[in-house]
């Protein structure tokens, strides 16, 4: 498994239950969190998943994303 980190703008708690679904069916139910204290709202992934599995979740959601080179 890797850890892949995103850019956002998941900025809430209201924002976090719209995209749960998306991502929860992605890559698993406790693999991803969002970090709304960040200015950048960085989503952390765990996932064997590839990270466009990801960034398709996020925007099917709603919102934006951006691969965070670390």
């Amino acid at each position: 498994m890797s850890e892949l980190k995103f850019k956002t703008n998941i900025n809430c708690d209201s924002c976090i239950k719209s995209v749960k679904p998306f991502l929860d069916e992605a890559v698993g139910e406790d693999n991803w969190k969002v970090d709304t204290s960040d200015e950048r709202k960085v989503l952390t992934v765990t996932t064997t998943e590839d990270e466009e599995e990801v960034v398709e979740a996020v925007t099917d959601a709603g919102f934006k994303i951006q691969k965070l080179e670390e």
